[in-house]
Order: structure tokens, then C-alpha cells, then sequence
């Protein structure tokens, strides 16, 4: 069985298709069609006088030949992607698609925010966003980059992770709002049912309507936390949807710090005990972007990466 250089971008093309499991998925990847894609397996196959796949319309499945022949071009493609990126690093230009995933509302706000000085500086870089809550299989999706908001201790230990900057969660509310309240709340205890103050809470997952707070200028190496039961007539998985709800003086809404720095700047709403910080459920999150472990990132990965641990200093 002879290794042609001819067939090299035959044997990567198959190295793809076995890692994503499908011609279709493949064919995304490499910008191809999908006939293309099966044609250059079936070159290899008729090449060499092998069946390399076991093919059904629902499923594809490696041969007993297929496998070793994959172990090898996937060695091949790695290969091929650590030279790539050393020649890139050396390019000096950034250049290329970087594709990553990010939570839905820190992407369409935050890191939207942060892609045009990054396009100013680097003409050459494009990037491909996909929202999702979910954490991705990078890998799978054929994605570079993840953004995740969470705690250190919850972070994958198989990834490298860079700080982008801290999220913590604040209580807003309109000016009319807190006008028509008999007493606007200056402690949390005031935030109440029996106080007649409505909260907006986020509703999914961990945050729920118990919320836990300490003074923002409490020193001691325990702090002091205050729990009350809020009152939450409603709830929404979405910091910007609780944002419209307290413009439309339906309460005090529990959101993102970033989501709101807009509106609080422009007196829209205002901050709801700011001398004081949710802890517990609500505790600040940190925003991490996280990436494969690489003996050579690509220049174009790397200068992203850069930009945004930098816009996350300010």
C-alpha cells in the first residue's frame, strides 16, 4: 500500500470524516461538498483496493483496515495543522477564520462589542460566533475557542483557560418604580413580600428567588450574609428580557452586571442596594475563554485570545 503525495489531501480528507463521523459534517468543515468529500475516500479506497468504511444512510463505521489507516492520516493531519501553525506564527498577520462559542447574552453584548477594534487592527481575521448556553465539544464542532461564564472550581480540567473578566450580579430598578414603592429598599431585608416589592429573578438553574447578600465594605474573613425570600411574580432566563421587564416598572430586576451598563448610564434604571453584593447562587462569575492545549496555537487563535483578555482589563 503505497503513500503517494498525490494522495495526501485524500488521506486528510478522510482523517475529517471519521473525527466528525459524516461526510456532511466534513464537507462543512472543509468547505467542500459533500459529494467531493465521499469521491476523495473513494479514491483512496479504489487506490489501494480496500474498503476503508462501512457505509449505511444512517451511520458510518470503520473497518478493521479503516482503523489503522485512520490512526495514521489523523497523525498525518496533526502533523500537517502543527506546521501550519508554526508557519503562521511566524507570518506575522493574523489571518483566517477563528470559530468559537460563547453564552447567548454575554456574546450578543459583550463580545460583539469587542470584534470591531479587533477587526481595525487584524483586516485579515474573520470570526464565526455561535451562541449557545451549552458548553460545546470543541473539538466535535469544530470550534477554537469557548467562552463560559463560571466558577474556577467548575472549569474542564482537559482545557487551558485565560481570564476575560469578572460578572457579578447586580439589583436594578427604574426610578418610577422605586418612587411608588411605600419605602424604596435600603437593606436587603426590605426586598421582602411583606415590604410589597416585587422581584424579577433569572429563574433557571441555580438562581432562585432565596437570595443571600454581604456588605460590599464587610472586611471580616467571614462576612455576614442576609437571606430573604423575595416575592418574584416573574422570571426570565435572560438578562436583557429582565432589563425590558424593569423599564416597564414591573419590579426589581436581578441581571449581569454588563447587561445593564448601558441603561444604568443613561439613568434608565438605577442600581437597588449598591453598598451590597449578591453572594450564594447569585455569587460573581468569572468569563473564561477556553481553548485545547496546543504545542503551536495558531497566530490568528493567539490574537484573538490577546484582544480579548485585553478588552476584559477595562
Amino acid at each position: 500500500m503505497s503513500t503517494e503525495p498525490g494522495l495526501l489531501p485524500e488521506m486528510l480528507v478522510f482523517a475529517k470524516v471519521v473525527e466528525q463521523r459524516s461526510f456532511a459534517a466534513a464537507a462543512r468543515q472543509l468547505d467542500l461538498t459533500t459529494s467531493a468529500v465521499s469521491r476523495s475516500v473513494g479514491r483512496l479506497e479504489a487506490h489501494w483496493g480496500v474498503q476503508l468504511l462501512h457505509r449505511t444512510t444512517r451511520s458510518l463505521s470503520l473497518t478493521e483496515l479503516g482503523a489503522e489507516v485512520y490512526a495514521a492520516c489523523s497523525q498525518l493531519a496533526q502533523t500537517a495543522s502543527d506546521i501550519h501553525a508554526i508557519a503562521g506564527h511566524y507570518s506575522g498577520v493574523p489571518r483566517g477564520t477563528v470559530r468559537l462559542t460563547a453564552p447567548t447574552i454575554f456574546g450578543e453584548i459583550w463580545l460583539s462589542a469587542q470584534l470591531p477594534a479587533l477587526r481595525r487592527q487584524w483586516p485579515e481575521l474573520e470570526v464565526a460566533v455561535s451562541l449557545s448556553d451549552q458548553m460545546q465539544d470543541l473539538a466535535q464542532q469544530g470550534l477554537d475557542l469557548a467562552i463560559r461564564l463560571t466558577r474556577p472550581e467548575q472549569l474542564p480540567p482537559h482545557m487551558v483557560a485565560r481570564e476575560l473578566r469578572q460578572v457579578r450580579y447586580i439589583a436594578v430598578a427604574s426610578p418610577a418604580y422605586l418612587k411608588g414603592l411605600i419605602k424604596p429598599p435600603k437593606h436587603p431585608q426590605e426586598l421582602g413580600r411583606e415590604h410589597g416589592v416585587a422581584c424579577i429573578t433569572l429563574g433557571y438553574g441555580d438562581f432562585q428567588n432565596r437570595l443571600q447578600w454581604v456588605q460590599g465594605q464587610d472586611r471580616r474573613p467571614v462576612p455576614v450574609v442576609t437571606e430573604v425570600a423575595v416575592h418574584s411574580p416573574l422570571s426570565m432566563d435572560s438578562s436583557t428580557g429582565i432589563i425590558n421587564l424593569a423599564l416597564q416598572h414591573q419590579g426589581i430586576g436581578l441581571v449581569a452586571d454588563f447587561a445593564a451598563q448601558t441603561v444604568l448610564h443613561s439613568g434608565a434604571l438605577v442600581q437597588v442596594l449598591p453598598d451590597w453584593q449578591l453572594t450564594g447562587n447569585y455569587a460573581p462569575r468569572t468569563a473564561y475563554v477556553l481553548y485545547m492545549p496546543s504545542r503551536h496555537l495558531p497566530l490568528k487563535v493567539r490574537a484573538l485570545i490577546d484582544h480579548l483578555v485585553e478588552a476584559g482589563k477595562h
